[in-house]
């Protein structure tokens, strides 16, 4: 009796280790196919998040295009058109985008009900580039900008949560165009949403899985529209919350 006690115990032990060794290979390895890869450079000067435009950085930067529907029907450029530049520092990375909407909603009072149903920007961040799944975990995060500058994401306790340590930003509107200007904070999958987390500090050559995309209301209970900066495959498009190998890929150079 001791002894066959004794061999399931070294099964149960083995089984164990090999288990354990297979979650790490599933962790290291990276099942996310390289895309939309963008050289960004890093800043030479401090950005002032005031929602205008005016360093030199923004100047000489390139635009990029968010025309990517992921939901609802094609759109007009009467209706909206978004673009967006980035940049990056040892600190944080930098986000300018120009939103051109006839319409902005921001209709529900409670930051963590239904926020994806009033207008705001959504920016998906996978500090290591690695892809994989993050619905309920913080492999990378789907933050959504309210025009008042809340920022929520999902918790690891499957709600809504604020995260607006995590970012600065400022928005600015002039007749229909609006100009978001956005610091964000790097956090790698280790983040805790209950304990103490540092920001990762950013290098050249250092690879970041990124999107953007706007969320867009035009006085209806919800959102009408969901415009991306990259294409997704299959019918569903709308995976960005759940799936990170959609993202697209900065590659951050001096």
């Amino acid at each position: 009796m001791k002894k066959i006690t004794y061999l399931l115990f070294v099964l149960v032990f083995v089984f164990s280790c090999k288990n354990k060794e297979n979650k790490k290979i599933e962790k290291t390895t990276s099942t996310k196919v390289e895309k939309q890869l963008l050289k960004i450079h890093k800043t030479k000067e401090a950005i002032n998040i005031d929602g205008i435009a005016n360093e030199k950085t923004w100047m000489q930067n390139k635009w990029q295009t968010m025309d990517e529907v992921w939901l609802g029907d094609s759109l007009s450029k009467t209706d909206f058109s978004g673009k967006y530049k980035v940049s990056w520092s040892n600190e944080a990375l930098y986000v300018l985008a120009e939103i051109k909407d006839d319409t902005l909603i921001d209709k529900i009072e409670d930051p963590l009900e239904r926020w994806w149903d009033d207008d705001c920007l959504e920016i998906f961040i996978d500090e290591d580039n690695s892809g994989g799944e993050h619905q309920y975990n913080h492999n990378a995060f789907a933050y959504h900008i309210a025009l008042d500058g809340n920022v929520v994401d999902m918790s690891t306790k499957r709600e809504g949560k604020l995260y607006n340590s995590h970012i600065q930003s400022k928005l600015t509107t002039e007749n229909k165009t609006s100009l978001w200007e956005v610091k964000i904070s790097l956090f790698d999958d280790s983040y805790s949403d209950s304990g103490t987390n540092t920001p990762v500090k950013l290098t050249a050559n250092k690879k970041v899985g990124f999107a953007i995309a706007y969320c867009d209301n035009d006085k209806s209970i919800e959102r009408e529209n969901f415009i991306g900066s990259i294409p997704v495959e299959g019918e569903d498009k709308n995976r960005g919350w759940i799936d990170a190998n959609i993202f697209g890929t900065l590659l951050l150079v001096d």
